[in-house]
């Protein structure tokens, strides 16, 4: 499976951005797949997961009421709106995808990765 994450961009604080992480090779229609962000200068953190069949959905706090999760299987893509960015959200955002059904905030639990996708917000 291979993942392409696109979408970001510079946009000012209050703003919003809808990234897409699209999949090819082997369906990902069965695939739960997560975002991920690395801010400059820190560690890869949690944003976002979906389940593969679009039933359940889990936030970090940090993200929570703000940014929403969902995909189109038909189309093997996954999105994440963001709503009323932060400049604290500014970072590379990367979509993964793991074989197993469980949801997990573990970066290294995810066995495909995008490229990742720069998002800058302005304050």
């Amino acid at each position: 499976v291979q993942l392409q994450a696109s979408g970001g961009g510079l946009v000012q604080a209050g703003g919003s951005l809808r990234l897409s992480c699209a999949a090819s090779g082997r369906t990902s229609s069965n695939y739960p797949t997560g975002w991920f962000r690395r801010p400059p200068g820190q560690e890869l953190e949690f944003v976002s997961m979906i389940s593969a069949d679009d039933s359940s959905t889990t936030y970090d706090d940090s993200v929570k009421g703000r940014f929403t999760t969902s995909r189109d299987n038909a189309k093997n893509t996954v999105y994440l709106q963001m709503n009323n960015l932060k400049p604290e959200d500014t970072a590379v955002y990367y979509c993964a995808a793991r074989r197993v059904a469980l949801f997990s905030r573990n970066p290294g639990d995810y066995r495909y990765w995008g490229q990742g996708t720069l998002v800058t917000v302005s304050s």
